[in-house]
């Protein structure tokens, strides 16, 4: 049998849609944003471009006519929009007179989403693709590789190639009730495995391991899935799991966005109205500018999204007296299993309004629809007084320079050990409710 044949791509649609999207759906953790039509809008709109410093070398591997591995590789000039941090690796480089960019990185931009990036017919492919990106960057004689929010099969095949593991922290919910007659369980797994990381080189922790918490004895639930788990009734099911406190604190802020008169509503794929759109991109690019930065999506790239990807996309806005006054945009995956916090923004400012677009609404509607989990999005301990957990992402590091690799390695290894006592701050604070 002939060796794949490697091509090296400069801009997704070099590729065949119908070809990368099979082979996306074939994979363990697929998600939306590995689509062709979203990395092509990327594209298209000049978000993630030459222009904004995302310069696409997509890699793929044939055997004949058929796909048999591929993933999308940007190289890149700067570390934004990545949301693993890395500044202080290249500060240490510029310091000793090298360059650290351009830097290749296998990611979705801007999208800090967990799922599979090596797309691959089987693990033996996988690993030829990693192989394959690995000597490329040797060729091109780039500073680093960097895969990041990887899928498990993705970690391990880096691994299995000598790369550098890193582990940082998500908070994710997950649809489930409790068995009756359980108490509560908020401690991760004895043995987890934790890191560190935020920009600028600060130290913070983050855990590293999937956190189950059950709440106590009594709690209604409903119809049951695979396992013997089952989802909760309502909203109102789900609050009563909570301690006493996180369900006080929850109902009075969603009482302060009903009390200043907001009333929402919610709209699905097609359904969604291009005025809608037009509005969601308003609050978006507010926010964004408020924070004092440039909206890193452009209204073209949400334009795509409505006329090639609808079914991924729901949008809740939130009305005053009738008129629009924010918004929250969630993708779904192609099953509706998993739903994703991704942009909000507001054009009037209401106590807790965030909280509730953000939050309470998307939660409720899982709920509805029997939504399996939703994922918060990068970092935010706050999330834990909403009930998404602590979850462990993994990114994967190849650096060039052999000093350099070493300080890192080092480095990561200390980044795992300095999380014990962050661990036994996150158990004390469950917002789940123990025995009372």
């Amino acid at each position: 049998m002939t060796d794949p044949v490697v091509r090296i791509h400069g801009a997704a649609s070099e590729i065949d849609a119908a070809a990368w999207d099979s082979l996306l759906a074939a994979q363990a953790a697929p998600s939306p944003f590995m689509r062709h039509a979203y990395l092509d809008a990327m594209e298209q709109s000049d978000s993630a471009s030459p222009q904004s410093g995302w310069a696409p070398r997509f890699l793929t591997l044939w055997r004949g006519r058929e796909l048999m591995a591929a993933c999308p590789m940007y190289l890149k000039g700067h570390s934004y929009g990545e949301y693993v941090f890395d500044w202080a690796w290249a500060n240490a480089y510029q310091q000793h007179g090298l360059a650290y960019y351009p830097k290749a990185v296998v990611a979705v931009p801007f999208t800090p989403v967990p799922g599979t990036r090596l797309l691959a017919r089987d693990a033996a492919s996988r690993a030829l693709l990693v192989q394959a990106l690995v000597a490329w960057c040797k060729e091109e004689e780039l500073s680093s590789l960097h895969l990041l929010f990887g899928a498990d099969e993705d970690i391990e095949a880096c691994a299995d190639a000598g790369l550098m593991l890193r582990h940082t922290v998500q908070f994710h919910w997950k649809n489930v009730a409790p068995k009756l007659g359980t108490d509560v369980s908020s401690l991760p797994p004895e043995g987890a495995r934790f890191a560190l990381g935020r920009p600028g080189g600060e130290m913070a922790p983050t855990l590293g391991t999937d956190v189950s918490s059950l709440p106590p004895e009594g709690a209604r639930f409903a119809l049951g899935r695979p396992g013997g788990e089952t989802s909760w009734s309502d909203f109102e099911a789900f609050l009563a799991s909570l301690s006493h406190d996180k369900r006080k604190k929850i109902r009075q802020e969603r009482r302060k966005v009903h009390d200043a008169g907001v009333r929402f509503r919610w709209s699905r794929g097609a359904d969604i109205r291009e005025a809608d759109w037009a509005f969601f991109y308003r609050c978006y690019a507010r926010t964004y500018r408020e924070h004092g930065n440039p909206p890193y999506l452009k209204p073209e790239f949400f334009g795509r999204m409505a006329e090639d990807l609808p079914e991924a996309w729901l949008l809740f806005i939130a009305e005053r007296g009738g008129k629009p006054i924010a918004s929250s945009l969630i993708a779904l995956s192609a099953d509706a299993s998993v739903a994703y916090g991704r942009y909000w923004g507001a054009l009037e400012r209401v106590d807790c309004l965030h909280f509730e677009a953000c939050y309470y609404q998307p939660l409720a509607w899982c709920i509805e629809h029997g939504v399996q989990r939703f994922e918060g999005g990068a970092q935010g301990e706050h999330k834990m007084a909403r009930a998404l957990m602590p979850a462990k992402t993994t990114s994967a590091h190849w650096l060039a320079h052999p000093a350099f690799a070493d300080a890192v390695e080092r480095f990561l290894e200390r980044e795992d050990e300095g999380i014990a006592n962050y661990l036994d701050h996150l158990g004390e604070r469950s917002p789940f409710r123990h025995a009372e």
